[in-house]
């Protein structure tokens, strides 16, 4: 069977079997992927079977297990759910969960918490529809290679977080410009230790992955050195599949509150376990974020200030820096909204403390409306634990605001943006109106803020009207916009909507 090349349009297609059903379009991903996760796993172990029948012949297949990377147990075959003529919903979630069972070291909880057998929301139909449309797409190995299958998962992921942008989607998916521009700012290496304390599913340790690939690397140096923590069950499970699916086979997500339930420790030191490069994306001022762990901490994370009661910015920041490595290169990039680059208060000590304590190498400020589900403009944070001698004691600010293409409901960072901005950050040095190298005397003299704009000015346009006429520009749009107010106040008293 020749190799399908783009399987994206095949696998959105089956997955808008959905329109018009019970199921929110918001909620698709939690039964799509596991899906298309059971029908890989099924197809692969059927190629695995036929493989073995040529080398061994007429012989049970069964009696040689080591011929499959996943047991599928008896009666938890994609064709035993295909064949079921009722209740299809209770036969997929008992294939699953016996697909499950049967690989508790790889693919525990691994499916997620679908409620396949709610028949309000799937009925028989609905349910044979979506397998006949999966059943019609082989997903083998002969069929779909690793990076073709890949790729269409990392693109159902970006079309559900489109679907779903007004819900948070930016809490589980970053898009892949950005996670690519901030793992080429950590350049991580063969054999290096790869940490996501919110990684979503898990897009930010495959860039890591896939970029020592591109360098000629060998990704399986990476084999048993990559973790992620993720809170919800069913994205954390969408992580898992998504590494499995990239041909990631030893690696830890685990499904935890980070905040509040740091999943990675240190039995040595007692603490938590430390890794060469720390990459995150967290929900942006998360609120109810842990407060009552963190006034007590007992990991000690907390070692420059507890972060106020509705912004957790600071305390993913702080995780991230308890979590990076004391020897070698430590080193992390964090996304964070622009307000915790000179909110005052709680926050403002904290980003004073890891100031004095040089560990902040870069900042980027981003134009607003990248990520998905918010609007405002993000920054990225660069921190390493020991900077070259060069750049002891000093802060690259970037304004990267202006690199964007605009869309209709989002702006994009396209690949020449995110290669101009990782340019700037290898070359750390002054670019007029982009970027400038600024001392901690300097930051110490602006109160520890790093507000882009008192450091970094963007250029003076042409189109800029002298001071008069600007003024008088102000002064006639307020007269305009009191005169609606008052149009709008009298229409709402006749219409009896205002006494």
């Amino acid at each position: 069977m020749p190799e399908i090349q783009d399987l994206r349009p095949a696998l959105w297609d089956a997955a808008n079997t959905l329109r018009g059903s019970a199921v929110d379009r918001t909620d698709w991903k939690g039964y799509i992927l596991p899906l298309l996760f059971f029908k890989r796993i099924s197809d692969v172990w059927d190629e695995e079977t036929a493989t073995a029948e040529e080398a061994y012949g007429d012989v049970d297949p069964s009696q040689f297990p080591e011929i499959h990377r996943f047991v599928v147990p008896e009666g938890c075959h994609w064709r035993d759910v295909r064949e079921t003529a009722s209740n299809v919903g209770a036969a997929l979630q008992k294939a699953m969960r016996g697909i499950e069972r049967a690989n508790p070291d790889t693919l525990y909880r691994v499916f997620g918490s679908a409620d396949w057998g709610n028949r309000e929301k799937f009925t028989d139909e609905l349910l044979k529809d979506l397998i006949e449309g999966f059943s019609a797409i082989p997903l083998g190995n002969a069929a779909a290679s690793t990076d073709a299958l890949g790729n269409a998962y990392e693109y159902l992921i970006g079309k559900f977080a489109d679907v779903t942008r007004r819900n948070k989607a930016g809490e589980f998916y970053t898009p892949r410009s950005v996670v690519r521009m901030m793992v080429e700012i950590l350049d991580p290496q063969e054999g290096e230790s790869i940490y996501d304390p919110a990684c979503g599913t898990g897009g930010m340790l495959l860039g890591a992955i896939e970029h020592v690939m591109r360098q000629g690397g060998d990704p399986r140096t990476f084999f048993g050195r990559i973790y992620g923590q993720e809170k919800n069950l069913t994205t954390s499970s969408i992580a898992r599949m998504n590494l499995v699916l990239h041909g990631i086979e030893d690696f830890e997500v685990a499904r935890e509150d980070t905040l509040r339930n740091p999943a990675f420790t240190d039995a040595a030191t007692g603490g938590l376990a430390t890794f060469d490069c720390v990459i995150a994306n967290p929900p942006f001022s998360l609120k109810e974020w842990g407060l009552e762990v963190w006034e007590n901490d007992p990991w000690g994370r907390a070692r420059y200030g507890v972060p106020p009661k509705s912004y957790g910015d600071y305390a993913f920041v702080q995780h991230m820096v308890s979590s990076m490595a004391e020897t070698g290169d430590g080193r992390m990039a964090v996304v964070l909204p622009q307000g915790a680059l000179f909110r005052k208060g709680a926050e403002g000590r904290i980003r004073q403390g890891l100031l004095k304590d040089d560990l902040i190498e870069a900042v980027i400020g981003l134009a607003p409306n990248l990520f998905y589900g918010t609007g405002l403009a993000g920054c990225i944070a660069v921190m390493r634990r020991r900077k070259t001698k060069e750049r002891q004691g000093k802060v690259l600010i970037i304004d990267a605001s202006s690199l964007f293409r605009k869309g209709r409901a989002q702006n994009f960072l396209d690949p020449e943006h995110a290669e101009q901005i990782v340019a700037w950050c290898r070359g750390f040095e002054d670019v007029e109106d982009r970027a400038r190298v600024v001392g901690l005397d300097e930051i110490e003299e602006e109160d520890w803020t790093l507000n882009i704009s008192r450091y970094v000015l963007p250029p003076i346009g042409e189109d800029i009207p002298p001071l008069p006429e600007a003024v008088a520009d102000f002064k006639k749009a307020l007269a305009e916009a009191r005169e609606a107010e008052d149009h709008l106040r009298t229409v709402l008293q006749d219409g009896g909507w205002l006494e």
